[in-house]
């Protein structure tokens, strides 16, 4: 299929795996001029329609998901050419699988492990408060690329709890990797973490779990990895094979794993689940728009009055700049906790509230900002368009990154106490 167009814009330039009746496709989409993914299902003589609800289940499921470290759903279609197939287009992500990783370095250090395990919960933390919670089931090295950062993809065995209501269950997964529970089609979100802490416990230390020794069932890693004693003790709990002693949540696993003992408990903390407090919200986004936005425009026009006034010139330019940037922090940050309160409260893409605030603070607090600039014109913009360019508008544009900036740390820390409380 190389260099054949699909739906005249995804043409293909690579195949990248191929198994009974599937394959995965690189292909380049010809609107965006990306690289995107391409997966293709198709009716062979060993072809089951588990393959096919499996197959549209992961379609979507990526639909309803917008996270940063997930692959982003673009298109879904059939296609009729001799055989009928199906096709699900996702984002690509560059990089190469951990299982890659592993097969070139070896074993992973400690702060590798912990670094992975941290991102790889902040994932299962968003998809198990889906509702229904969105069980990924196939967690394992080749299923999670690291990129910038690590990406958790094939979505191919998902299920949602709510999936699970009076039908027959198909065993998913990959052996090693799969707690007890899952042999006999069952699955929850404390599944996931038990195949997280299988695929933490292969880079630790370099064997694929079931190559590894057993003792009650339980994977007896110890003797195989250079870890502490507390990390091996988490791993441990992570692999339970009793759903009763493995941890309950991914809240509950992460906060174990950054030194939390409050997080050892039986319950899940979403039964503890509590808002954020709409004042926090307001004096969060006031207080980084007016230090950080506010401080930015502050140092930057003196930086800029300085050049024509080398000794009184950083005085005067502080005190424009908090003339102009601190009221536009004020504004911005009360702006800016009114959508968080009005659209995202509870918050439930934290993606689209983060570019959300950030692309509003952007324009907004450039427009004020050349407005205040403006008006606060001492001479030095009537030169023409390039003075202008160089008084007005390069420093009002310095303001809008700022805020926009200042807007993005409200909105993460804004995610944070969310996942904290479990609302």
């Amino acid at each position: 299929m190389i260099g054949e167009i699909l739906q005249q814009r995804y043409a293909i330039e690579q195949q990248l795996g191929k198994k009974a009746g599937r394959r995965t496709l690189l292909a380049r989409d010809l609107e965006t001029q990306e690289l995107v993914i391409v997966k293709l299902l198709s009716f062979s003589s060993d072809f089951a329609w588990e393959d096919l609800k499996l197959f549209q289940r992961e379609a979507e499921t990526l639909k309803s998901l917008e996270h940063p470290t997930i692959p982003r759903y673009i298109d879904y279609f059939e296609l009729d050419s001799g055989h009928k197939s199906y096709a699900l287009v996702q984002s690509y992500v560059k990089g190469k699988s951990l299982e890659e990783h592993m097969r070139y370095q070896g074993k992973f250090t400690e702060k590798q492990v912990k670094n992975i395990a941290k991102e790889l919960l902040e994932i299962l933390i968003f998809l198990h408060q889906r509702q229904p919670p969105v069980i990924h089931r196939d967690i394992k090295p080749s299923n999670i690329i690291l990129a910038d950062r690590p990406y958790l993809v094939d979505f191919g065995s998902v299920q949602t709890l709510a999936s699970r209501a009076g039908k027959t269950i198909t065993v998913v997964g990959t052996y090693g990797y799969m707690p007890p529970e899952q042999f006999g089609g069952y699955a929850s979100p404390p599944s996931d973490l038990y195949s997280l802490g299988a695929t933490l416990i292969a880079l630790a230390a370099g064997i694929h779990p079931a190559d590894l020794p057993q003792a009650d069932m339980a994977i007896a890693f110890e003797d195989h990895v250079d870890l502490s004693p507390s990390l091996v003790k988490w791993l441990g709990k992570m692999t339970e094979t009793s759903l009763e002693r493995r941890f309950s949540s991914a809240q509950q696993a992460l906060a174990s794993l950054k030194g939390n003992q409050l997080a050892i408990t039986s319950q899940p903390m979403m039964q503890n689940a509590r808002p954020v407090n709409t004042f926090d919200v307001l004096w969060s986004a006031i207080w980084r728009s007016v230090t950080i936005g506010g401080g930015v425009t502050i140092v930057s026009a003196a930086i800029y009055s300085t050049v024509v006034f080398p000794v009184a010139g950083t005085l005067v330019g502080a005190i424009i700049g908090a003339f102009i940037g601190i009221p536009i922090g004020l504004v911005n940050g009360l702006l800016v906790a009114i959508i968080t309160r009005i659209f995202f409260f509870p918050l439930k893409k934290p993606l689209s509230h983060q570019r959300t605030v950030n692309i509003i603070s952007m324009v907004t607090s450039t427009a004020m900002a050349i407005v205040g600039f403006q008006a606060i014109n001492l001479g030095f913009s009537a030169g023409g368009l390039q003075m202008r360019l160089f008084w007005i508008f390069a420093p009002a544009i310095i303001t809008g990154l700022s805020m926009g900036i200042a807007s993005k740390f409200h909105a993460q820390w804004y995610e944070e106490q969310v996942r904290l409380r479990g609302y």
